[in-house]
């Protein structure tokens, strides 16, 4: 059956009556109309190429068949995208100077963007050289080091690498960790060892088979003395064969519940010796005759994981909001219901519990969008910082906001990608859909780089130390500045600011309490410290969540002030309702918490939730129009309900006809087992 290719008709009339302009908020969302036809271009140059077609449905391919289909199809990928860049005269000559954090971040954006979800929907193998490797050399090399190897590595010139840092014992308690490097004097290197199987590296992407050169995070000794962990740059796989070099024990982990493109994998060192010079020498290094110098800020050894969890709130967002358009979508074409038993069966987001499903999540995926691109400059300003003075109190912000916001987004984009899933009911629940691909990676960024309890309670001991400050008027960081504000809500006619005060105050009073009942706990109970925050890690793990659900609607504030004067009026008053939408679901979602630490009453209440549903009113006539504003390529959503055409019916029935199972009319195992189930008698 062939797909027809015209505009559903259903999806035609949505586009003809919205009252907004997708193409203006195509161009904001991109970063301006030069980057979005660059985007364009580009995607035309990879979807146009038949080299990356899938001849056979990926969810159709075994574990193994996988690997090997995006590894061939990755690698031609890397190839063409070199080509790409090589037609820029700025980027035929990539020298040392020129491979800095923004290129980086550039071009791991693309490596996780719209552009590669296209191409792999579980993501690939060369990812995380991009993604971890490269940042690693760049912020924990010395110059020495960065000549040496950031060149190659970014050109990956005999180099693939990957970040080992987790192991199969332990996680994000990464002091953990017991993967040894012991230093030998005498021979000037450094001896790698994994003492248990518990200490075998486990999860790093792309070193199943793919890496060949590894950076690792091991515990130190000098002459028996510990010296913490340390990182260090080792080769795993011989440049040419690939065999696995000597004393090296390495593998794919196996498949998971989602990202099975990413050939994660393991690895053990036995007595696996590397040059001194291979530590990375920025932060820390060893002098050959044994002596042990540590940087002054030697907790940057733990800024890979920093950069990576300021990304991850722009990769969930992104998945966000390819869920929303594909169920918004297929909302506007599924007729079901009727609203009036004597009308006929509406388009289902015309009921106002989808619109409650679907809506939401879109002006949440917004709102990530713009304490993402906050949560970058801040970043940037702070390894700025680093370079050239003391940015030790910029950087404890830093990491409490990153690891917040990391933990708090990732918890919601699952969940909202889990809802949007189900708001297309049955065919929501087919791989052709591709709610599956988006929700595994989502769900894997839920735990990856710092588990989501972790992270919320990492935030909770920066809050409590500012709250402390707080008492002694001391000034606070920008971030939590509202804990200096003891005024108790006063309802007002800005139901925003209601709101999102409301939020801040839940925040302070859930840390108050938590910090009161460790005064008391110290006090009156007699428990070490480790005690009292195990035994507080509730309330401590919540006032965190609250910190983070208050940040994104004060920040979303903000940033509205701004988009006031740089966005035309429509684009501003559409972002206006996407943000109150924001605040309003936020509040209800928190409302027990709300309710626990403010004075509000039923009428209060009664006003935002008629303010809220009378939102759902007003963006409903333009959700297909928002979701075109975010200009995913069909190939980016990879969803036969989510196509820009709508032809839903026709995509899911060309899609069952390329299933391998249905390239002949019997299949092989009717006569080799269910025929003698069948006809027992004739055998």
């Amino acid at each position: 059956m062939e797909v027809n290719r015209g505009e559903c008709i259903d999806l035609k009339r949505e586009r003809e009556t919205s009252t907004i302009v997708s193409e203006d908020l195509a161009v904001w969302w991109a970063g301006g109309r030069v980057q979005l036809e660059e985007r364009r271009a580009l995607e035309r140059y990879f979807f146009n190429n038949p080299e990356f077609d899938d001849a056979v449905p990926p969810s159709c391919l075994s574990y193994k068949e996988r690997y090997e289909h995006v590894l061939a199809k990755g690698t031609k990928f890397i190839a063409k995208l070199r080509e790409w860049q090589a037609k820029d005269k700025q980027a035929q000559q990539q020298d040392k100077d020129s491979v800095d954090l923004q290129l980086i971040y550039e071009f791991r954006t693309l490596l996780s963007g719209p552009l590669a979800t296209a191409l792999f929907q579980q993501s690939f193998p060369l990812r995380l050289h991009f993604a971890m490797f490269m940042p690693t050399l760049l912020n924990q090399c010395n110059e020495e080091q960065q000549r040496r190897w950031l060149t190659r590595a970014w050109h990956m010139d005999g180099i693939v690498g990957t970040y080992a840092q987790t192991e199969l014992g332990h996680g994000s308690y990464i002091r953990g960790l017991e993967t040894r490097a012991d230093y030998d004097v005498e021979e000037e290197e450094f001896v790698l060892n994994t003492p248990t199987i518990s200490a075998y590296k486990w999860w790093p992407g792309g070193l199943g088979h793919t890496a060949n050169m590894v950076v690792v995070l091991a515990q130190l000794y000098i002459r028996g003395k510990h010296h913490g962990l340390q990182t260090f740059l080792v080769r795993i796989r011989d440049e040419q064969t690939h065999e696995p070099l000597p004393g090296i024990d390495v593998g794919d982990i196996g498949p998971k519940m989602g990202a099975n493109g990413v050939n994660n994998g393991f690895l053990g060192f036995r007595n696996v010796r590397i040059p001194r010079d291979q530590m990375l020498m920025k932060n820390a290094q060893v002098l050959a005759d044994g002596q042990f110098k540590q940087a002054a800020h030697p907790l940057l050894i733990y800024g890979t994981m920093v950069f990576v969890r300021v990304i991850i709130v722009r990769d969930v967002m992104f998945q966000l909001l390819q869920a929303a358009t594909i169920a918004t979508r297929y909302s506007a074409v599924r007729h079901q219901s009727p609203i009036d038993p004597n009308a006929k069966e509406p388009q289902i987001l015309d009921h106002l519990t989808q619109q409650v499903k679907i809506l939401p999540q879109i002006a949440r995926g917004i709102c990530f969008r713009l304490a993402a691109d906050v949560l970058w400059a801040f970043y940037q300003r702070v390894m700025k910082q680093l370079e050239t003075k003391d940015g030790s109190g910029p950087l404890a912000e830093l990491h409490a906001l990153s690891c917040c916001l990391k933990a708090v987004c990732t918890q919601d984009a699952v969940e909202g990608i889990d809802v949007l899933r189900k708001s297309c009911g049955g065919h929501g629940f087919m791989a052709s859909a591709n709610f599956d691909s988006i929700h595994g990676l989502a769900a894997a960024a839920f735990t990856y780089e710092g588990e989501h309890t972790v992270l919320l309670l990492q935030t909770a001991r920066f809050l409590i130390r500012q709250f402390t400050d707080s008492l002694k008027r001391k000034v606070l960081p920008a971030s939590v500045t509202y804990l200096r504000n003891a005024a108790p809500l006063s309802w007002g006619d800005n139901l925003l600011e209601n709101a999102a005060r409301a939020l801040e105050i839940s925040a302070t009073g859930q840390l108050r309490d938590a910090w009161q009942w460790q005064q008391e706990q110290r006090q009156s109970h007699s428990r070490t410290e480790h005690q009292v925050n195990n035994l507080a890690g509730r309330r401590l793990a919540a006032a965190a969540a609250l910190h983070g659900h208050a940040y994104l609607a004060r920040n979303a504030l903000q940033q509205l002030e701004q988009l006031k004067r740089s966005t035309n009026q429509g684009l501003f008053e559409l972002l206006q309702q996407q943000v109150e939408l924001f605040i309003l679901d936020t509040f209800q979602r928190q409302l027990g918490a709300i309710l626990k630490w403010n004075s509000v009453n039923g009428q209060q209440l009664k006003q935002l939730e008629q303010r809220y549903e009378q939102l759902l009113g007003i963006l409903r006539p333009n959700a297909v129009a928002i979701v075109d504003g975010f200009d995913f390529h069909d190939r980016v959503l990879g969803s036969t309900l989510g196509c820009w055409d709508g032809r839903v019916y026709e995509r899911l029935f060309e899609e069952a006809r390329r299933n391998p199972l249905n390239q002949e009319t019997v299949n092989h195992s009717y006569h080799t087992h269910l025929k003698t189930l069948l006809q027992p008698s004739k055998l």
